[in-house]
């Protein structure tokens, strides 16, 4: 066990209380020059359609990366870490949702899970990436395995995945959601549905598809991958549930993404992610002074846009070597067990 175990969680929360506070002129400002911006990029892509396509395009990268810094608002309020109140962050949670498809109350508790539960191996299956152990894979059904490689295919995951993610899935309810949630739910869809109506009746359906599309797929890919780096790097962390460990799950599951600057920026600082995971009551802007607080803290595993490419290449966990493995690794495995090459074809 790593000396990360050294300090239980009680002692990282109170390390970490002093970044706890939000201050509400750094929200607000974060709200104008993110939100504000994303608007006005938006206006100016529909404008640009009378003289290039092209240029919407070139309108729609940063917009999109603005769309990004609202939903790590929308994250945030999820987490009540962007207001003091309570109030405010449900009500700014619930309308930057609507910029990126999202029920605030569904997003919520998918979350919150994700959060108590990261690297558990007995609790999988709720807000994580689908990720099955080498010999899961190897008792699986061949339907099972089928569907698993067609998930952690880049195509679907990071291609097809992110648009079904927030314009399909998000629309419905789960079998063990709460009165409250599927009414936020239903409550989020009917704006939706409201806005997008307005927007395409007013501008022209194919002007809005033409704004919209590229700005919502480049925002939604980002955040995909984003969300897909911070938990499938080599080292990371799966444990039972006897021997898992909150702190563990944080720091050795939770990658430290190790981004220039304004791509850091637009990512809202999400790159700390092993801050977050420790006291996801920090706010966004509060992250990076977060973790230059203790040296423990930059002691984490770190990728860079470069070394975060090798997680493509990624299929299954090893419950033995305690790290992610690809096709090579999986070979040697199918070689030493005598196996069938063709039951772990990816």
């Amino acid at each position: 066990m790593s000396k990360h175990s050294n300090y239980d969680i009680r002692e990282w929360k109170k390390k970490l209380a002093p970044y706890e506070n939000p201050r509400i002129s750094a929200s607000v400002w974060q709200l104008i020059n993110s939100v504000g911006s994303f608007f006005l990029l938006w206006v100016l892509a529909y404008l640009s359609l009378s003289f290039s396509f092209w240029l919407t395009l070139l309108c729609a990268i940063p917009a999109a990366g603005f769309l990004v810094r609202t939903f790590i608002i929308f994250h945030d309020c999820t987490h009540y870490s962007f207001f003091k109140s309570r109030k405010a962050n449900e009500v700014v949670g619930m309308i930057t949702g609507l910029f990126t498809f999202c029920s605030f109350e569904q997003w919520k508790r998918s979350h919150t899970t994700h959060h108590a539960s990261n690297g558990n191996l007995e609790k999988r299956g709720v807000g994580d990436v689908w990720t099955m152990t080498l010999q899961e894979y190897a008792d699986a059904t061949w339907l099972k395995r089928f569907f698993y490689r067609t998930y952690r295919n880049p195509i679907v995951m990071f291609l097809i995945g992110p648009l079904y993610l927030f314009l399909i899935d998000y629309r419905f309810n789960t079998k063990d959601a709460s009165k409250k949630e599927r009414m936020n739910v239903w409550l989020t869809n009917i704006i939706l549905v409201a806005i997008v109506l307005l927007l395409g009746f007013t501008l022209g359906w194919k002007a809005y598809i033409y704004v919209q599309l590229p700005i919502f797929y480049i925002a939604t890919f980002s955040g995909v991958w984003l969300f897909y780096v911070q938990h499938q790097f080599e080292d990371g962390y799966f444990e039972h549930n006897d021997n898992w460990n909150f702190v563990e799950a944080a720091l050795k599951g939770s990658s430290f993404y190790k981004l220039p600057k304004v791509l850091q920026w637009f990512s809202g600082n999400i790159g700390f992610h092993h801050v977050h995971h420790l006291n996801s009551r920090v706010p966004n802007y509060h992250l990076e002074k977060a973790h230059e607080s203790d040296p423990e803290l930059q002691n984490v595993p770190t990728l860079t846009l470069l070394t975060s490419l090798k997680s493509l290449t990624f299929k299954l966990w090893d419950d033995q070597s305690k790290r992610f493995i690809g096709n090579r690794d999986i070979r040697k495995f199918i070689k030493q067990k005598s196996m069938n090459t063709e039951k772990f074809k990816f």
